[in-house]
């Protein structure tokens, strides 16, 4: 398998997916030049027709591509940085998400929002927000977020063949990270988790781009302190992969979430609900978050950092969970 960039992968993952059905078309803002290099020569290869960039308006763009995919298209809406989903929200939200069961399935969504999100790369305050707990919430919008190479291409690919509307969310500081990339066509189906690392004494769920800060924890806690930490990545939030979480928990007894996005109603609090109601009866200690504080994100690259979890935050959130038993 050759190596490639995250950014890459989605690129190849775009290109392949156009090439297989014409009926494919890509807009956004900027995607004719490739501002994130996501879409980087889409436009030279296939054409005005097919890839073309829109005003600077999200409303417009959110709408416009419920109505061509209403209309018989597969669409692709690039809606560059997670915050511009607040200006595009009323389509996404009373449409996009609603219209499949208001005609009671006789309008197919096949609509695929991309956008980058997080912090990581100071980009100030209205450009580094996570949205995908917003988006969890409507309740007919999927939520796909990547950590690697190699699963955002296979995920792309199945949300874009996906008949229902889908939110592809790409970490805003994640696009140069290398990996391994199959060559042959594939597809991740949505809501299968993958355990990127076996453990006994701990689970950390860990969400988009806090699986590598997540891995690095496990392995310094194995170094340093001797312990076994499993790492589960959901993948995606919608739907979400619950058989695997409750089995990692059944498993080790404890349970640590990492998440990118503020505290409050967090993708974590949900995990970490589900844990608590279904998965009681396995837990050994007290459910840890670690989140970002309920705060705007900083400009400031020290600021930033103060905020941002990392590996020895939710190391320090493992030791805990571990102490509690050993404590009692």
């Amino acid at each position: 398998m050759a190596k490639k960039r995250m950014v890459q992968a989605i690129n190849d993952g775009l290109m392949e997916e156009m090439a297989r059905d014409p009926k494919i078309i890509l807009f956004g803002e900027d995607v004719e030049i490739g501002l994130f290099g996501d879409t980087r020569g889409l436009h030279a290869k296939f054409g005005a027709a097919r890839v073309r960039n829109t005003p600077i308006s999200e409303n417009l763009l959110s709408g416009m591509a419920v109505g061509a995919a209403a209309a018989g298209y597969r669409v692709i809406s690039h809606m560059m940085f997670g915050n511009f989903v607040y200006t595009g929200f009323d389509s996404i939200a009373n449409q996009a998400a609603k219209l499949r069961f208001m005609t009671g399935g006789q309008i197919r969504l096949p609509l695929t929002y991309m956008a980058v999100y997080g912090g990581g790369k100071s980009t100030a305050a209205q450009h580094s927000d996570t949205p995908y707990p917003l988006l969890m919430n409507l309740g007919g919008i999927n939520v796909v977020v990547p950590s690697s190479p190699a699963d955002a291409k296979g995920l792309l690919k199945a949300s874009i063949r996906n008949d229902n509307p889908t939110f592809f969310l790409q970490a805003g500081g994640r696009g140069g990270e290398l990996g391994e990339v199959p060559e042959e066509d594939y597809v991740i189906p949505l809501g299968s988790a993958e355990v990127k690392r076996t453990g006994t004494d701990a689970t950390i769920v860990a969400i988009g781009a806090m699986v590598r800060p997540a891995l690095r924890a496990a392995e310094t806690l194995e170094k340093e302190s001797g312990l076994s930490v499993e790492v589960v990545d959901p993948r995606t939030l919608v739907p979400l992969d619950e058989a695997t979480i409750l089995q990692s928990v059944a498993k080790t007894g404890r349970l640590v979430v990492a998440d990118e996005a503020r505290d409050r109603c967090s993708a974590a609090s949900h995990i970490a609900a589900v844990v608590g109601d279904k998965g009681f009866a396995s837990l050994a200690a007290p459910i840890k978050r670690v989140t970002v504080p309920d705060v705007a994100m900083p400009y400031s690259p020290e600021l930033e950092k103060q905020v941002f979890p990392d590996a020895q935050r939710i190391a320090a959130a493992v030791r805990e969970v571990v102490e509690y038993r050993r404590s009692r």
